[in-house]
């Protein structure tokens, strides 16, 4: 069954990069929007004539609150139609039609092994939501790897933010990925996300003789999750242990 469109609203924006802007969105005929961490909405958006054709999907940045607000983290495609409209036309106050939450690239029900969650640009949304949701539920877990890939530094994404929830949140490490400025120190990679999940991997390795049981989940453009896959497969585990989510 499809779900409905609802009107929701625009209520607050700040640009994070150069070319990326949260969006706090709140749907006022709903008390509580629920969703699971993980999910994506579905806006029309007055972008082209046929229908299909204006719909533009966005996974959820926030955790769930019991309100009937929540956040997207989008990043501005120049030769796109949906986020320079999002971008240019869109402002504190403006009405869209959005449908959701949708979607089941979601938790496993029991964190019983170590989660890596490996993304690129604004595939750190649905990570994002996750992580915090598993602080605020005191949800129980082994080790928790958000391994996030940029370019450079000034593209970093919620930096200061997971950096405070590695103090707060036990077994929760962020690592950043820069493919193309040089870092210095042990929490920042230069390089690509596949050199650091194999580094950790490779650790926990030697430590127990074994790789270490673990879920993956991957987000972000369509090569690095197609290198992922068969990169962690390669290293022994099961396609089964792997969970994707494409942009683009």
């Amino acid at each position: 069954m499809l779900q409905p469109w609802l009107k929701c609203v625009v209520i607050k924006t700040e640009d994070i990069t150069h070319s990326t802007r949260r969006f706090w969105i709140q749907i006022p005929e709903l008390a509580q929007f629920d969703f699971e961490p993980g999910q994506f909405v579905t806006f029309d958006l007055p972008i082209h004539e046929q229908r299909n054709k204006r719909w533009r999907s966005y996974s959820i940045a926030s955790a769930p609150d019991g309100t009937n607000v929540f956040e997207l983290v989008i990043v501005l495609m120049e030769d796109g139609l949906g986020t320079p409209h999002l971008f240019n036309e869109v402002k504190i106050g403006t009405e869209l039609l959005v449908r959701g939450p949708q979607g089941k690239f979601t938790m496993p029900p029991i964190l019983d092994k170590d989660l890596y969650l490996i993304c690129t640009g604004t595939g750190i949304a649905p990570f994002r939501s996750m992580v915090h949701h598993i602080k605020n539920k005191q949800i129980a877990h082994k080790n928790i790897h958000l391994i996030f890939g940029c370019r450079e530094f000034k593209d970093s994404l919620y930096e200061v933010e997971l950096r405070q929830l590695e103090k707060e949140l036990s077994g929760f490490y962020h690592h950043p990925c820069f493919s193309r400025e040089l870092m210095v120190g042990p929490a920042q990679y230069s390089g690509y996300v596949h050199a650091c999940y194999n580094k950790l991997i490779e650790a926990q390795k030697e430590m127990t003789g074994e790789i270490p049981a673990a879920y993956f989940y991957l987000c972000g453009w369509k090569n690095m999750v197609d290198d992922a896959k068969q990169k962690i497969m390669e290293i022994g585990y099961d396609k089964q242990a792997i969970h994707l989510e494409l942009y683009g």
